[in-house]
């Protein structure tokens, strides 16, 4: 089979990306346009803002793409796109992008489902990764434990049932005083605090795979409330290296859990919280004393990137998957879901 040139296009939140992905594995171009600097002084993403960023942005950063690879429209041979979940005004100016250029070359268009773009970036990253494995991602939108039996083929066999864990960071962030984005924040706060120092509830103890921070982020915000009506003096290292510990025990333990009973041997992290060092170490950890093998991407593929989307592309490309000019953004769009 000749090579197939893959041009991507994300624009789920607050990144504008395209990339240029060959054979789903080799990455040509990953060029980013971040726009954190912007919604940082409002405290989190703005969508009405994200959406006129993507606007303005969108067509240079193709050509910035096109030229780091080296190549033109006319050699690419498949386009694909982030159509959900995500902001939808943001999804909308990808998706139209991606259309416009499909019906100028006439090229296939394909619609990739961004949390699968996630799971994807492990086989960037890994060369030699194939299904099945278990992946375990975890964003501001998705905490899911995802059973990756084929390229295509995904089964749920876990997922929050409130608040996602990069939400609960960002929201316990925000009460810390810490400014946008919270996580990585958070991540180096705790590497300097006690985490035994302050005892927060590790929810959902009850044999099932789901999970549920909105508890613990209420426990959070009610801790730090307290210290402040009573005038007492907040550790902030030690809030952060506790409730780092209470997600990351929760995060490995249920992971680590269903990888024991299906009896599966390789483990990956995806999404946003994957590029968390707290997490990672807990999970390798994990992992190293259960003979299980972990993957994880680079940093720059755990945000969100259009190379990722380049290589679920490819590998639905290659399923049969096409979409034609209906092709529309859909914000709460399951894994799974076409």
């Amino acid at each position: 089979m000749k090579d197939l040139t893959i041009l991507a296009i994300e624009t789920s939140c607050d990144e504008t990306s395209v990339a240029v992905v060959r054979n789903g594995r080799e990455v040509l171009a990953n060029t980013i346009s971040t726009q954190i600097a912007l919604h940082e002084q409002y405290g989190g993403v703005v969508p009405e803002i994200a959406s006129r960023m993507h606007v303005e942005k969108i067509n240079l950063v193709i050509k910035e793409a096109l030229k780091t690879a080296g190549l033109a429209l006319d050699d690419i041979d498949v386009v694909g796109v982030t159509y959900g979940p995500g902001l939808v005004g943001a999804l909308l100016v990808g998706v139209m992008a991606a259309k416009s250029i499909a019906f100028a070359k006439s090229k296939p268009l394909v619609g990739v489902h961004h949390i699968e773009g996630h799971i994807a970036a492990n086989y960037i990253a890994h060369p030699e990764l194939e299904p099945p494995f278990l992946c375990l991602v975890v964003s501001g939108g998705h905490t899911h434990l995802v059973h990756v039996k084929d390229y295509t083929t995904y089964e749920i066999m876990g997922r929050t049932r409130d608040d996602a864990a990069g939400e609960a960071y960002d929201k316990v962030a925000r009460a810390m005083s810490l400014s946008y984005p919270g996580g990585p924040k958070i991540d180096k706060l705790a590497k300097e605090g006690n985490k035994e120092a302050i005892k927060f509830p590790r929810a959902m103890q009850d044999g099932s795979y789901d999970f549920s921070f909105s508890g613990l982020k209420s426990a959070v915000l009610n801790y730090i409330n307290g210290c402040k009506m009573k005038d007492e003096p907040i550790n902030v290292a030690d809030v952060a290296a506790a409730f780092q510990a209470s997600v990351t025990d929760v995060l490995v333990g249920k992971t680590l859990q269903l990888a024991e009973e299906k009896n599966i041997p390789k483990i990956a992290l995806a999404g946003g919280v994957a590029a968390n060092q707290g997490l990672r170490e807990a999970m390798q950890k994990a992992c190293d004393e259960k003979g299980k093998k972990l993957y994880y991407p680079e940093l720059i593929l755990c945000t969100d990137n259009a190379a990722m989307i380049g290589c679920a592309a490819y590998y639905e490309y290659l399923k049969g998957t096409r979409a034609d000019m209906s092709l529309n953004a859909v914000p709460n769009l399951p894994i799974g879901g076409r």
